[in-house]
């Protein structure tokens, strides 16, 4: 294991899913320190190993994976939850998001795609499974126009550009989708994206996204 590899808890009740998981994520670099098979044994383990990154599956020996979730960043705050989850029911996706998970992916993902969602998950940027982004985003959206007020909201000044990325994001859009459309590098996009959220003093993605719903900027 090289030094200072990302730490990793696999969370699933079916061992040989979860063993597989675990083995995939180690044979890519990954530290994986734990495995849990439910909400009870996710809590006690991530207390004592504080994980960088928790793989959630949402169907638990115990409960559910958003219980699941709720229960180990209570325990270890500075964990980021990835769901992968056979389910990609609106109800799961959204309870999931709640709870604290910052990204969804369903088992069909390939094992690049997990890989490369845990670094990202790991960097506090969302993941979420194609289809699965714009029903966040649809839900941010009804929640926003929900408690709009009359007055102007105000903030931070952002840039041309990062309004424009800003708007990409809100639409769901990749880091590399976003750089494409732009004629930007994905490193470039990556920048401002992480100016972004120095500014407005928010954590990831999914956060970012909120914002621009809330401030019009997804239209």
């Amino acid at each position: 294991m090289s030094e200072g590899a990302t730490t990793v808890m696999v969370v699933d009740d079916h061992p040989i899913w979860r063993d597989a998981v675990a083995r995939d994520l180690a044979g890519d670099g990954f530290d994986v320190v734990a495995t849990a098979d439910g909400v009870g044994s996710a809590r006690r383990r991530a207390a004592v190993v504080q994980p960088a990154v928790v793989v959630m599956d949402m169907r638990l020996a115990d409960g559910d994976g958003a219980q699941a979730t709720a229960e180990v960043l209570a325990v270890s705050p500075s964990s980021r939850v990835l769901v992968l989850s056979a389910s990609d029911e609106r109800d799961d996706v959204l309870e999931a998001v709640k709870a604290g998970a910052i990204g969804y992916l369903v088992k069909s993902a390939s094992r690049q795609e997990l890989t490369e969602a845990v670094h990202a998950t790991a960097q506090g940027r969302a993941v979420f499974t194609p289809g699965l982004a714009g029903l966040v985003l649809g839900e941010y959206r009804r929640i926003a126009r929900d408690a709009a007020g009359s007055a102007e909201p105000k903030g931070p000044t952002l840039t041309d550009r990062e309004t424009e990325v800003l708007r990409y994001v809100a639409k769901g859009l990749t880091a590399k989708q976003i750089a494409s459309r732009l004629s930007l590098s994905h490193r470039t996009v990556e920048n401002h994206v992480q100016a972004t959220f120095r500014k407005l003093q928010i954590g990831n993605r999914v956060e970012l996204a909120r914002y621009a719903i809330e401030h019009g900027l997804d239209e």
